[in-house]
């Protein structure tokens, strides 16, 4: 068992499923002893919206108690486009965010994850757009539910590949919602942008303090690999046996810049949904621990 001190700062957990009502994701964050998680609060590959009850919510947050899961943070639909130049696409991603807010705020999530829009046209436009639709969104649902934009492969004219761009659509959003909205970053992603977390690992985060801010790093997707740097494609892969390999793992899972940052897999499930997501997060804890007994 970890001392008093290492569980203070273990955040890890994984993506689970919701499958059957919200409150049934603790129980699978128990069985693979995850401490923080991500849920999609609706289906994820569907316009249809639906709304989260009183009894849903009351029920969700007795059982993340009772699991002692003690991060939760919601991830926004695949469909979303916000920084579409098709004025009915981008209204109708609006609203869908605006839900995912709603639903996210209603059973008390501490985030919303959202992968940043495609731009099609113009990276201006499309970051111009995109900021304002995200405005739009957290205007209509107050509360303290942060807004947190993810990194991104760069795949065809996706935003949010480069820490600048990054920064970028963050400043143009508007200032009085502004200080909800922080990032995070995906291990996969920001290797298949570019950012070589395998040789220069102290470098890339560097760099994000210096132009993000380390402050503003508030989740982490732990995920390797299955292509090579700079491929400009999302494809996970089990820690420690991609392309990045174990090593920046085990020093996200060791540094202190990263202590009571959330934890989040997403890598392949296998056959069931807790045998390899229990392997990995058990494969990390060990990173931790090596380096804490060495």
């Amino acid at each position: 068992m970890d001392r008093a001190g290492d569980r203070a700062g273990d955040l890890v957990g994984a993506h689970v499923s919701t499958a059957g009502g919200s409150p049934n994701a603790p129980d699978r964050a128990r069985a693979i002893g995850a401490t923080a998680i991500q849920i999609f609060t609706k289906t994820p590959n569907q316009w249809r919206e639906r709304e989260v009850t009183k009894e849903e919510a009351r029920a969700f947050r007795e059982a993340v108690a009772r699991a002692g899961v003690r991060h939760v943070v919601g991830h926004d639909s695949y469909l979303i486009n916000l920084a579409s130049p098709d004025a009915t696409l981008r209204a109708r991603s609006t609203q869908s965010m605006t839900a995912e807010l709603r639903r996210c705020t209603a059973l008390g999530l501490d985030a919303l994850v959202s992968h940043p829009g495609n731009y099609i046209d113009s990276q201006v436009k499309g970051l111009a757009r995109n900021a304002a639709a995200y405005t739009k969104c957290l205007r209509a649902v107050p509360g303290p539910v942060m807004l947190l934009l993810e990194t991104t492969a760069g795949t065809g004219t996706a935003l949010g590949a480069s820490f600048d761009e990054l920064r970028r659509l963050r400043d143009l959003i508007g200032e009085d919602v502004r200080s909800r909205v922080a990032f995070c970053a995906d291990t996969c992603h920001l290797f298949s942008a570019g950012y070589d977390l395998v040789r220069s690992f102290d470098t890339v985060w560097e760099e994000w303090d210096r132009v993000i801010g380390l402050d503003l790093l508030r989740c982490v997707h732990l995920n390797d690999s299955k292509t090579l740097q700079g491929s400009r494609r999302d494809r996970h892969e089990l820690i420690g046996e991609g392309t990045l390999g174990a090593a920046p793992f085990r020093r996200i899972m060791t540094d202190r810049r990263f202590e009571g940052i959330p934890k989040i897999i997403e890598t392949p499930k296998g056959d069931d949904e807790v045998t390899m997501d229990r392997k990995m997060l058990r494969r990390l804890r060990r990173y931790r621990q090596a380096a804490r007994s060495a």
